[in-house]
């Protein structure tokens, strides 16, 4: 075993060792291989004001916070609202209307605040990022839907 000034034992076996400088560029080469590839990763924040639906003449408000990572395709939102006229029954996000980026991913826990996270598809991630999500928020008083946000970039 050979120390190395890097911090760490490099292990050389039999006889046909590898030179120290190819040595070298092999672990930079494998470093910089790992960092392009989370070059492109990217956390993508959003937000929504929640706002009454057209026709309910609702008081109501809020808003809701989202991070979106593009690597992983894991989205991540809280979200608070108040003065809805009855206990909310459903939440729910949904993207385009129909196509290859169609979208509707359920909220489990609709009660303020609530938040949630879900794993979307490439497809509905590319939409989230074009800026096609909303997020509906549902009550016993209005089953289609109360308050209403779109989702854009933070």
């Amino acid at each position: 075993m050979r120390p190395s000034r890097f911090g760490f034992t490099i292990v050389i076996c039999g006889r046909n060792e590898m030179p120290p400088t190819a040595l070298r560029a092999a672990i930079v080469g494998i470093a910089l291989l790992g960092a392009a590839a989370s070059a492109n990763a990217e956390v993508v924040r959003f937000k929504a004001d929640l706002i009454p639906v057209a026709g309910t003449n609702s008081t109501a408000s809020g808003s809701l916070t989202a991070d979106y990572d593009t690597d992983s395709k894991k989205l991540i939102w809280n979200g608070t609202y108040k003065g809805v006229g009855t206990y909310a029954t459903s939440a729910s996000f949904h993207g385009a209307g129909a196509g290859p980026r169609r979208a509707f991913v359920r909220i489990l826990n609709v009660d303020s605040p609530f938040e949630g996270t879900a794993i979307l598809s490439a497809p509905q991630g590319e939409g989230l990022v074009a800026g096609e999500w909303q997020i509906v928020v549902r009550t016993s008083g209005f089953p289609k839907g109360e308050l209403r946000g779109q989702l854009v970039r933070n």
